[in-house]
């Protein structure tokens, strides 16, 4: 068998908001967008330039607030420009952290949060 991972699936609770934060901030596309007023979510696929795999957003209308896990950590992206992309978050309202390296060593990565709580790991395209 030949598996694929094909999709991310990210529950949300303010969706205007979720795609300002992967389309603005990063170069996410929406592929498609799939509405079920009458069950009461929506579905939105992005897709990132480069990639295969997309990340579905769900929109629960009615949803209480959720509990993100603690096993799951967080998604990661690759970007050419390190240091002008942690500008750009740091110029954004979302909260950003600081270049890091792994062990003290060169800075290689930071974290971004979305509006929902979930933390992007921005790292150098090697």
């Amino acid at each position: 068998m030949n598996q694929v991972l094909v999709e991310i699936c990210l529950r949300v609770r303010d969706i205007d908001a979720t795609l300002d934060f992967y389309t603005e901030l990063f170069d996410f596309e929406v592929a498609s967008r799939r509405e079920f007023p009458d069950d009461k979510f929506d579905l939105i696929y992005l897709n990132s330039p480069g990639s295969s795999v997309q990340i579905e957003l769900t929109y629960n209308y009615d949803a209480e607030p959720y509990v993100i896990g603690n096993g799951f950590s967080h998604l990661g992206v690759t970007v050419n420009d390190l240091e002008e992309m942690h500008e750009i978050c740091k110029a954004s309202s979302y909260e950003t952290g600081e270049l890091r390296g792994l062990s003290g060593g060169t800075p290689s990565y930071f974290f971004v949060t979305d509006p929902d709580g979930y933390r992007i790991e921005v790292k150098r395209k090697h």
